[in-house]
């Protein structure tokens, strides 16, 4: 592992720590002043700064509070001199959430700048696997594209 890999594992564990606390300093650190976020929950556009970044968050400290979790099962960084990415796999939800489906897991991916010297996320993205039936007429034009 190099040492902007190792910096950047360090940061993303520091945030996660952060967010499973509630910790809002410790959430905000180490972003870009420009983030852009792309979350589970609306705006469908996403978010865009961090004084947006910030105002999402409390809604999910609130319902985290009743018992959630919110830890790594899974890291990988890919950094060169002043680039990165990472993408992970998390456990986020109550104890009765995740026994009902274990192997449910939070999607995250996050872009990576070097500012000053120092690692900032620049993008975030977190997502869940969609586990309902197909919608209807789903998929209909990307089978037509294939079979061209």
């Amino acid at each position: 592992m190099t040492g902007n890999e190792r910096q950047i594992r360090t940061l993303i564990e520091k945030w996660t720590a952060a967010v499973h606390r509630g910790d809002m300093a410790g959430v905000l650190a180490g972003h870009a002043e420009d983030i852009v976020m792309f979350d589970v929950p609306p705006p469908y556009e996403g978010v865009r700064g961090i004084d947006e970044y910030e105002a999402v968050w409390p809604p999910f400290f609130t319902w985290q509070a009743e018992g959630a979790v919110f830890e790594i099962e899974s890291l990988d960084v890919t950094a060169g001199e002043d680039v990165a990415f990472a993408h992970a796999l998390l456990r986020c939800g109550t104890d009765e959430e995740l026994s009902r489906t274990p192997e449910n897991r939070l999607r995250l991916t996050l872009g990576l700048r070097k500012d000053d010297g120092r690692w900032t996320v620049a993008h975030e993205h977190h997502s869940f696997p969609y586990t309902g039936g197909p919608a209807e007429g789903a998929g209909d034009g990307t089978r037509d594209v294939h079979r061209a």
